[in-house]
């Protein structure tokens, strides 16, 4: 007999940042694995109500996207908005926070927005994302020294690593680089 698949969307009540940390793993899992971009997994929760408010993985939306990148847009489309206002449905009594597999992008090559910019664009109204989670730090194979979690934190966004995972999250990550390359 076989199970049916846990839809992440389904899931609303994870206890600790391990878990919400392994749950953005389990999506990391679904990104196809690419020379030229690391597998990520993001999770939207509400802090005050401990409530799955959106998900996202590396290339889960058509076009060169990123997990936090596809987590906003998701969120955004179910409240009618556009990506760029995803921040009007994350009110403070949301006490919005993600967990990232990965720091977020502080700079992309393909010039397209960093993640880290979206997240902060959450912030221009009443509530929008206070903190991050995230699993490792982004390693220097794409853009050199990441700064994304300076980023967040000039802006007052709190990061914290959630430690455990980090083998396995670099593992997943890293999936579909030639080997031998530096990551």
């Amino acid at each position: 007999m076989t199970s049916s698949p846990i839809h992440p969307e389904t899931l609303y009540s994870l206890p600790t940042p391990e878990a919400y940390m392994t749950l953005a793993l389990s999506l990391a899992r679904r990104s196809p694995p690419k020379q030229s971009n690391f597998r990520v997994g993001a999770v939207l929760v509400s802090s005050a109500s401990n409530t799955i408010l959106s998900t996202g993985y590396t290339l889960e939306l058509p076009g060169n996207t990123h997990a936090e990148q596809c987590c906003l847009s998701k969120l955004a489309a179910s409240h009618g908005l556009p990506e760029e206002r995803a921040g009007e449905a994350l009110g403070e009594e949301l006490g919005a926070v993600m967990y990232c597999t990965m720091e977020p992008c502080g700079r992309r090559l393909s010039g397209q927005e960093s993640c880290v910019r979206r997240i902060l664009r959450t912030r221009e109204g009443a509530g929008g994302i206070g903190k991050v989670f995230m699993g490792v730090m982004e390693p220097e194979t794409f853009v050199g020294e990441s700064t994304g979690r300076r980023m967040l934190e000039e802006h007052g966004v709190e990061c914290t690593l959630v430690g455990g995972l980090e083998e396995e999250i670099l593992s997943v990550a890293k999936s579909g680089h030639r080997a031998g390359a530096e990551a």
